[in-house]
């Protein structure tokens, strides 16, 4: 029995705009996808977001996520799979990383950051939320104020009092 060796990688996973509007469950789909594959994470990052030159699968724009990963070298053709199969993830790009050391690819670790920011978007996406159906409110008054018909006029035909 052949025993398969452990490596080191850098993957980057473009996930769609519209994907991190739930920026805290996109980043846990990542995580999820390489746990799957058997992979321990090291470092994970957001590497940026940015406009595409082009539209990829209708979306113009994306967050790209940096991360070094451990796993048996038989568990990357999974994990790319995985990566191709999942909506979230637009494209990715798995690599070897045995050319930095451990110490390198955990001072690229910026998974605080990503939690930091999850939450952060969340509570952006509920104070909006909160404040779209007062706008919608007003908006759906003033329409209907605009649509209502005028109350009839009195007629000549009708008898005076």
């Amino acid at each position: 029995m052949t025993e398969t060796r452990t490596a080191s990688y850098e993957g980057m996973f473009l996930l769609a705009q519209s994907a991190t509007m739930d920026f805290a469950g996109a980043v846990q789909h990542v995580r999820d996808i390489l746990t799957k594959g058997e992979a321990e994470i090291i470092a994970m990052s957001k590497w940026d977001e940015r406009r595409f030159a082009f539209e990829i699968k209708r979306q113009k724009r994306g967050v790209y996520i940096l991360a070094y990963f451990s796993c048996k070298t038989d568990r990357v053709v999974e994990i790319e799979r995985s990566c191709s199969l999942s909506e979230t993830v637009l494209r990715s790009m798995i690599t070897s990383a045995e050319h930095l050391t451990l110490e390198e690819m955990q001072a690229t670790d910026a998974q605080q950051a990503l939690a930091d920011e999850g939450v952060m978007r969340k509570q952006e996406a509920e104070a909006r939320a909160a404040a779209e159906p007062v706008a919608v409110t007003a908006a759906a008054a003033a329409e209907e104020s605009a649509s209502a018909e005028p109350a009839p006029a009195a007629t000549e035909d009708a008898p005076a009092s």
